[in-house]
């Protein structure tokens, strides 16, 4: 799912690769240096976060105040309509 990390005023393009109430494991080309604080940002979920690990453009993220079920819910069936609208395109 299409994502934003903004870090220190900058808005960093990303793709949430997995995602649990507690984090999340995000692709960004850019380089987000461990212990950094953020704000993950992909439209319907806004929460900060600190980067606790990093392998290349892979970040995972631990968030300040976890996610509840419903907001998980909410993002699956998200992430689910964007794969469908997408695979219509082609």
């Amino acid at each position: 799912m299409p994502a934003f990390l903004q870090v220190n005023g900058e808005r960093l393009s990303g793709q949430i690769l997995d995602l649990s109430s507690g984090g999340a494991k995000v692709n960004c080309p850019e380089g987000v240096p461990v212990g950094t604080s953020l704000v993950l940002d992909c439209g319907m979920l806004r929460r900060e976060a600190i980067v606790r690990w990093q392998n290349g453009p892979l970040l995972g993220l631990c968030f300040e105040s976890g996610l509840d079920e419903r907001e998980i819910s909410e993002l699956i069936d998200r992430s689910k309509a964007l794969d469908s609208r997408m695979k219509s395109r082609d």
